[in-house]
Formats: structure tokens, C-alpha cells, sequence
């Protein structure tokens, strides 16, 4: 029974906890979220979020500490990059433990470990609320913009209904345009014949002269 103990040595030697340990912190910077057992989460917990904390100061000095504990190149740079400027504004608590029920076998309590600032479901439900009340708003003004809507097609039918009224009389003026050259055609006509009758009078005259 051993009196002093202050921490969970998850039945492993100081150096195999700690390289799994290590593992664990680069997979859950890297994927955001793993599962495990309850217990290996708490110690992950109390590894990794000292680290999350040094990320926020971007120095060399920052960046060896957390190498040497980390020791892989891909997860120094995504934890530096991206995860400090995520949680920057957060003072601490930058994981949650989901637990999620027994595991087959074992009977072992399994739990999720995530970074608290990429749960995409509670940011995105923060998110629908905000639209629920711009949808609200939206409603309200889809119908005056319905009304607005009805009022210019009504505008653009009396509009378009005089416009078609003149396209139908544009053939009916078209029609008159044709008779038109036509009866100019026939006043043409007219003076030929009043021609034939003075030839013919003068004929007759000569006629009546030679008798």
C-alpha cells in the first residue's frame, strides 16, 4: 500500500507512462479529440494542458520545453500555428472529458478527451441561435418584401399591357401604311383616263371639222 501516492502510475514504469503519455498529447493536438480510458484521460488532462498554456507565448525558450516533452516536429508546429491562436483568449480549461460507458471485455470506463475550442457541435449551436433570431427578423421582412414584390409585378402588368396594346396596333398601322401607296397609286391612274377622254373629245371635234 503505498501512502504517498499523489498521482495515477497507470501500471506502468516513469518512462513508459511518460512516452505514452506523449503519444496521447500529439494525437489530441493533432486529431482534436481521442478516446481512451477515464483514467488515461486525467493524466492526459494534467500532461497536456500545461503545454496548451506555454503554446500562447510563442518564444524559442516555449517552444524547447514543450519539444522535449512532445518530441515530434508535426506536432510542435500545429500546436504553435493554429491550437495557441484558438485558445488564446481562454485562461485555462482547454480540454473536456466526455465519458462515454463501459468497454466490451474489460468492463474498462472509456471516456472522450477533446480540445475544448473545436467542438464544432456546441460552436455551431451557439451559431443556429444567433440565425434563429436573424430568421425571425428575416420573416418580417420577407413579407413586406413579398408585398413589395406583388406591388412592382402588378406595376410592371399595367405597364406591359398599353406596351402589347401598341405592339397589337403596330400591324393594324403597318396595313394603313400599304393602303396608302396604293390609293396614291390609284390618284395616279385617274389623270391617264382624263387624258383618254381629251384625246377622244378632240378626235370627235376633228371629225365634226372635216365634215
Amino acid at each position: 500500500m503505498r501512502h504517498g501516492k499523489k498521482f495515477n502510475h497507470l501500471s506502468r514504469t516513469a518512462s513508459h507512462r511518460n512516452a505514452m503519455l506523449s503519444n496521447m498529447a500529439g494525437s489530441l493536438i493533432l486529431s482534436k479529440r481521442i478516446t481512451t480510458t477515464v483514467a488515461k484521460a486525467k493524466a492526459l488532462r494534467k500532461y497536456v494542458e500545461p503545454l496548451l498554456t506555454k503554446s500562447k507565448e510563442d518564444t524559442t525558450h516555449n517552444r524547447r520545453i514543450v519539444f522535449s516533452s512532445l518530441k515530434n516536429k508535426e506536432v510542435l508546429k500545429e500546436l504553435f500555428d493554429e491550437v495557441a491562436t484558438k485558445i488564446a483568449n481562454r485562461p485555462g480549461g482547454y480540454t473536456r472529458i466526455i465519458k462515454l460507458g463501459s468497454r466490451l471485455g474489460d468492463d474498462a470506463e472509456m471516456a472522450l478527451i477533446e480540445l475544448v475550442d473545436y467542438n464544432e457541435m456546441l460552436l455551431g449551436g451557439e451559431d443556429k441561435k444567433e440565425k434563429k433570431t436573424t430568421r425571425r427578423s428575416r420573416r418580417g421582412g420577407s413579407s413586406k418584401s413579398a408585398s413589395a414584390k406583388t406591388e412592382s409585378t402588378t406595376k410592371e402588368t399595367k405597364e406591359e399591357a398599353p406596351k402589347k396594346a401598341k405592339k397589337d396596333d403596330s400591324p393594324k398601322a403597318e396595313a394603313k401604311k400599304e393602303e396608302a401607296p396604293k390609293a396614291e397609286a390609284k390618284k395616279e391612274d385617274a389623270p391617264k383616263d382624263e387624258n383618254k377622254e381629251t384625246k377622244s373629245d378632240d378626235k370627235a371635234d376633228e371629225k365634226k371639222g372635216d365634215e
